[in-house]
């Protein structure tokens, strides 16, 4: 099993996605790339942390590759947004790709070049780190099966995203 972080605005929103994906075996929301240890979700929604809300996958990659993930994860948020997701706004909504050894680094370098390629506006994901890793709050875990499907925000954003999963990549949608 091998574990990438990719943050992609809210991650009630990217965690949702990513557990539907064939090959992927866990998802943990959380917080990367900022200056303060153990940052409470309060601390990061002020923006002055400069972590980003992130997930963290774990993902066996004799089923799905690092590089159908980022395809993945390209396809599901607006990388040409810059600080933002939709009404989301501030760097803790950024979208960023924190690879964990060099191989995962080329890897992500040559996804911006994919996504870049169906995209008239730039593409503003970063690559960054090595940076810590800290586990969001247990309530923020498997949001979207729990509180999320109660939660406004959550109904207007996850279905979409599921439903350009399911459309786009059929193949790697869990049953």
């Amino acid at each position: 099993m091998v574990q990438a972080i990719l943050a992609g605005g809210c991650f009630w929103c990217t965690e949702a996605v990513f557990r539907d994906v064939i090959g992927v075996s866990e998802v943990e929301s959380g917080y990367i790339g900022g200056t303060v240890p153990n940052p409470t979700y309060k601390q990061v929604c002020g923006g002055d942390t400069g972590h980003a809300e992130a997930i963290r996958l774990t993902f066996d990659p004799a089923v799905i590759g690092y590089s159908d993930l980022l395809d993945i994860f390209f396809a599901i948020h607006d990388p040409t947004q810059l600080n933002r997701q939709g009404g989301d706004i501030g760097t803790q909504y950024r979208s960023a790709i924190f690879p964990l050894d060099d191989t995962q680094r080329a890897e992500a370098e040559a996804g911006i070049a994919r996504a870049q390629q169906n995209r008239s506006e730039p593409v503003v994901t970063t690559i960054e780190g090595p940076a810590e890793w800290f586990p969001a709050e247990d309530y923020h875990q498997e949001y979207w099966d729990g509180e999320g499907q109660r939660n406004p925000y959550c109904l207007a954003v996850i279905p979409p995203k599921l439903m350009k999963l399911r459309k786009s990549f059929a193949a790697r949608v869990k049953s």
